[in-house]
């Protein structure tokens, strides 16, 4: 009995530093910049465009380090670790230099490490859970992306109240430098073995069947998303009546955003994993629409919990479906996804911020966000539904 109950706290620990590693790299390194900007802008007076161009750096940043991590096979902790260290030290120097161009690089940094935390936590994570036959709890990993959100969203505008908006960044990074030795005290005997280049075979080839419409769907998705995710509450600070409840939107989506993981990987189980993805993509089309057709607080507050109980949900369905799809190749599986779904996100922002410039209103940005995540169910669809389709002509051909 003593024996069992060291063993789950072992498990509990090796997830919980997982979390908390999902916390600093998404959580704060990434996403604390959405209620940080407002704040941002209005002292430094930059454009929207130009917040776009400091969001599409760390995006760029993401897009490497999610491609850069597929091609780590040896000493994938330490190199883990690492990163993490780096990724701290980009957020505090955020709040202690006021130089546009040092920006760009810093941003760049907290993407490329970013994005390496992401893909190996995620696979390290995937990995153990799956040698312990404890594949179901992989959902509550993601969950850190929410909780940090949750996190950024309640901490910023208590700290920039009194230390201003580098107060906000350094307060940030002394937190998630907290979360890095808790994580490395939890990991302390975590062993992770080295991974091995799968021999290409037909099995693992992922070129075929609906591996490539899934991977396109994710990568719109990564593109749609992403305008809302930077800028939602830049968008509701500019609305005279509801500025006051600018920073309490974004609480409500790291709070939508916790639970979701976990509950979406429990309807994994029950129902298709393209049905459930169905569903979340709808609701999410929804959420990013609704404030272009009503401003009010109600509406503003339920667009933020639906975008943050769906972004977080198709994240953690999109891996997991993928890596039932190829279970020995979990590290490279997430790479690619992570990598497609980055480079969706370099471009979001951008023409994001285009679409403001020359309209002069958020509107145009939300109606193009939901077009493409709209585009991206239907490319999933149509993927599916081609694939059954082939299948199901080569097995009557095999048959015959």
């Amino acid at each position: 009995m003593r024996g069992g109950f060291i063993i789950n706290r072992q498990h509990v620990g090796i997830v919980f530093g997982g979390i908390l590693l999902l916390v600093v790299a998404m959580g704060i390194s990434r996403f604390a910049f959405t209620p940080i900007l407002p704040f941002m802008r209005h002292d430094v007076g930059f454009s929207l465009e130009v917040a776009g161009f400091l969001a599409s750096s760390n995006y760029i940043g993401y897009f490497i380090g999610a491609l850069w991590a597929g091609f780590i096979y040896r000493q994938r902790k330490n190199v883990l670790m690492a990163s993490v260290v780096t990724n701290v030290l980009s957020v505090i120097l955020m709040g202690l230099i006021e130089v546009y161009s040092v920006w760009l690089v810093l941003r760049l940094i907290a993407g490329i490490t970013g994005g390496l935390i992401f893909v190996l936590t995620s696979s390290i994570i995937m990995d153990y859970l799956a040698k312990h036959s404890l594949s179901r709890w992989s959902g509550y990993v993601f969950s850190g992306i929410g909780l940090g959100i949750a996190i950024s969203g309640l901490c910023v505008p208590a700290i920039e109240a009194r230390f201003a908006w580098q107060g906000a960044w350094l307060g940030l990074g002394i937190l998630s430098a907290i979360f890095l030795f808790i994580t490395s005290y939890l990991w302390r005997s975590l062993v992770v073995q080295d991974s091995t280049k799968v021999t290409k075979s037909l099995d693992t080839k992922m070129t075929k069947g609906f591996m490539p419409w899934l991977i396109l769907s994710y990568g719109l998705e990564g593109l749609g998303y992403i305008i809302t995710g930077t800028f939602l509450v830049d968008i509701i600070h500019n609305i005279p009546s509801l500025q006051v409840y600018s920073s309490y939107s974004w609480v409500i989506v790291g709070l939508a955003a916790i639970p979701s993981a976990p509950v979406w990987t429990v309807l994994l189980e029950k129902f298709s994993a393209i049905k459930i993805l169905f569903v979340a993509y709808i609701l999410q089309v929804v959420g990013i629409l609704l404030p272009v057709f009503a401003q009010t607080v109600w509406s503003v507050l339920l667009a933020s919990f639906l975008f943050g109980l769906t972004f977080v949900g198709i994240v953690t369905l999109t891996t997991s479906y993928a890596r039932q799809l190829f279970p020995t190749k979990s590290g490279f599986v997430v790479s690619l996804l992570t990598t497609f779904y980055a480079f969706g996100q370099i471009i979001g922002p951008i023409i994001a911020g285009k679409l403001v410039e020359v309209y002069s209103s958020y509107k145009a940005a939300l109606i193009f966000a939901g077009v493409i995540v709209f585009l991206a169910l239907l490319v999933m669809v149509i993927g599916r539904w081609l694939t059954v389709k082939k299948e199901a002509v080569a097995e009557h051909t095999i048959s015959i």
